[in-house]
């Protein structure tokens, strides 16, 4: 996800779902301690190991900030404000089967639909922070279209300032030889690895 982000060095750079923040930590990492990242979540304990994992990084470039939602007032004031913004969003976890069989038993098409709902909502959040020119990635282990593909073009729709930008013109960027097309889409069958889901969303 960090090579999909592409941070560059100075630039202002979101992690809106950060958890532990493995991704912030490589973000940092990517970008040589310069810039500034800020990693966002709703969870308190998962930013309380952050800061532990921070301490022992190195890192000085990493800013962690909890917020009570995705709708946080504290988010204003960063509007229009972060080159890159990645977007790990909440979702029902179904590329991860092959590791966890029991989740197909635990998941309701209306679960689905709540998850839906909070995966638009983030991502409508997380596009307000994004400048002009910036770049928006949204990511799920999901390998559902519902999920994936049709949260997309849903906000496509919505936000005529944004655009698709082919991964794999960013994979060949940064000399990753992987082939895909619009969408990064790691397969089970196809990768021997989890199922992912990437887009890049580039503000014009």
């Amino acid at each position: 996800l960090s090579f999909i982000l592409a941070p560059k060095r100075g630039e202002m750079v979101a992690d809106f779902c950060a958890g532990a923040g493995g991704k912030s930590l490589a973000i940092g990492a990517l970008m040589k301690n310069t810039g500034r990242i800020y990693a966002f979540d709703i969870a308190e304990k998962r930013l309380q190991n952050l800061s532990a994992r921070l301490k022992r990084s190195g890192l000085s470039n990493l800013h962690s900030q909890l917020l009570s939602s995705e709708q946080d007032s504290k988010l204003k004031r960063l509007h229009g404000k972060f080159d890159k913004v990645l977007v790990d969003a909440p979702c029902s976890g179904l590329g991860t089967l092959r590791r966890n069989p029991d989740l197909k038993w635990r998941q309701q098409p209306s679960d689905i639909e709540e998850l839906n709902q909070k995966q638009m909502s983030i991502l409508n959040s997380a596009a307000k922070l994004v400048k002009a020119g910036g770049r928006l990635v949204y990511a799920t282990c999901s390998i559902l279209q519902q999920e994936n593909e049709d949260i997309v073009q849903a906000f496509l729709a919505q936000h005529e300032d944004f655009s698709l930008l082919p991964v794999q013109e960013i994979l060949q960027q940064q000399q990753i030889n992987l082939e895909m097309s619009d969408y990064f889409k790691l397969l089970p069958h196809l990768h021997q690895t989890d199922g992912f889901f990437a887009a890049i969303l580039q503000k014009k």
